[in-house]
């Protein structure tokens, strides 16, 4: 047996606890940090083989630290509706000031003042797809592409109408409007991408045989003359659509139309909208048409809301919200083999695999809660027993040391 052998087996049964403390101590004071993930010393024998004679050399322990990033930690509710937690798998992808990409579990989100970022405690910004312009196509295996979830883009924002609708009866029992005459007027309020209003004057004019001519005005260039007799406006017509009913009195696709593109300003300088008839049907009875149309005048944000699925809604002063961004999860097929980095953020490693993106509820991703926030996964207790557990090891490796060095001690005054 090799006494030199003993005291370095001492030194790394005392260098093995050493990294086991310091992980019971980063535990601990990372009790309360949002998202963090308790990391452990696991240890591993390194046996040198035995000599000939019989003489046994001792090995030396062999640490590695890992991280529980697999295991949830509680979900608690707060009063900050920007707060994110996510209930399963997955990761938020952040960035830090530089720009670099990161994964973290940490979500207490806030919008930064200077910015008008969101960014959590760490000051790593929220990263995401902006749905401004339709659904995101999002690579799967790359974060390159995404922007940060930034609201002052959306403030008075105001939205074209491109769809606009009637529906309801016309009554089967309406008089014939003679030439140039309609039957019934309804108006719809439409907005031009500057948030202009428009307002579309429909014109229904009962026909011979049946059917229903609808006449499309705008109404700021074409007014109903004055006067009792229901005349047809003399300026352009937008468009116009024949509406044919069936003997259940509903809207026909033979001999007439169920929907129609018009242009909102003659000469199409306006916006297009698709003005839809198809909820249309001619009964008995008086006239009870509803309308609507979407878009909306510009309105300054109020507020946010992000949904189960990562939409973020912008809110309006005027009660409307629209959908802004959408905050996807990135996924690894190893989340313990990733690289912790400051700020609580992991990094992808070979051995953790490659990123995949994709969205909340989809392909066995959690979903995303508003209004709560992911609580550290360390057990208090169970880090102050290992702590007693290191320190009476790292008693008994020292008295190993302080032994072999006694007995080399011995051994070295034998020739004196």
């Amino acid at each position: 047996m090799s006494l030199i052998g003993v005291l370095r087996s001492g030194v790394s049964g005392m260098n093995a606890q050493s990294n086991r403390i310091s992980t019971v101590a980063e535990n601990i004071q990372n009790s309360g940090t949002t998202g963090y993930k308790r990391s452990s010393a696991e240890f591993s024998s390194l046996l040198i083989a035995d000599s000939a004679g019989g003489n046994y050399n001792s090995g030396s322990v062999e640490t590695k630290v890992r991280r529980a990033v697999t295991e949830g930690g509680t979900l608690n509710a707060t009063t900050s509706k920007s707060d994110l937690a996510i209930d399963g798998n997955g990761f938020f992808v952040v960035k830090d000031p530089s720009g670099a990409p990161y994964l973290t579990r940490a979500g207490n989100f806030k919008v930064d003042g200077v910015t008008g970022n969101f960014s959590n405690a760490a000051g790593m910004t929220l990263m995401g797809y902006s749905l401004l312009d339709g659904e995101p196509n999002p690579t799967l295996n790359s974060v390159a592409d995404m922007v940060p979830i930034n609201l002052s883009s959306v403030s008075t924002r105001a939205t074209p109408t491109t769809e606009a609708s009637l529906s309801g009866k016309l009554p089967l029992d309406a008089d014939v409007a003679a030439a140039g005459q309609y039957s019934k007027k309804y108006s719809l309020v439409t907005y031009d991408k500057l948030g202009k209003a428009q307002t579309l004057d429909v014109y229904l004019s009962k026909n011979t045989g049946g059917t229903w001519t609808a006449s499309i005005y705008n109404a700021a260039t074409d007014p109903t003359p004055a006067g009792s007799t229901p005349a047809l406006p003399s300026g352009t017509r937008l468009a116009a659509a024949t509406l044919s009913f069936d003997a259940q009195g509903r809207l026909a696709d033979a001999g007439g139309a169920k929907s129609i593109t018009l242009n909102t300003a003659p000469g199409n300088k306006g916006e297009n909208i698709t003005l839809d008839f198809s909820g249309l049907n001619q009964l008995a009875g008086d006239y009870s048409v509803d309308g609507k149309a979407d878009g909306k005048a510009p309105a300054a944000v109020t507020g946010t809301e992000f949904g189960a699925d990562g939409t973020v809604y912008a809110s309006f002063e005027d009660g409307t919200r629209l959908a802004a961004f959408k905050v996807p999860l990135a996924t690894v097929k190893s989340p313990d083999n990733l690289q912790p980095r400051s700020g609580n953020v992991y990094q992808v490693s070979v051995d953790s695999g490659d990123i995949q993106v994709g969205f909340a509820n989809q392909n066995g991703r959690g979903g995303i809660k508003s209004g709560a926030l992911e609580q550290s996964n360390v057990d208090v207790s169970t880090e102050l027993t290992a702590m007693i557990e290191s320190q009476s090891v790292y008693t008994a490796n020292s008295k190993v040391f302080t032994t072999g060095n006694e007995m080399l001690d011995t051994l070295m005054n034998l020739k004196r």
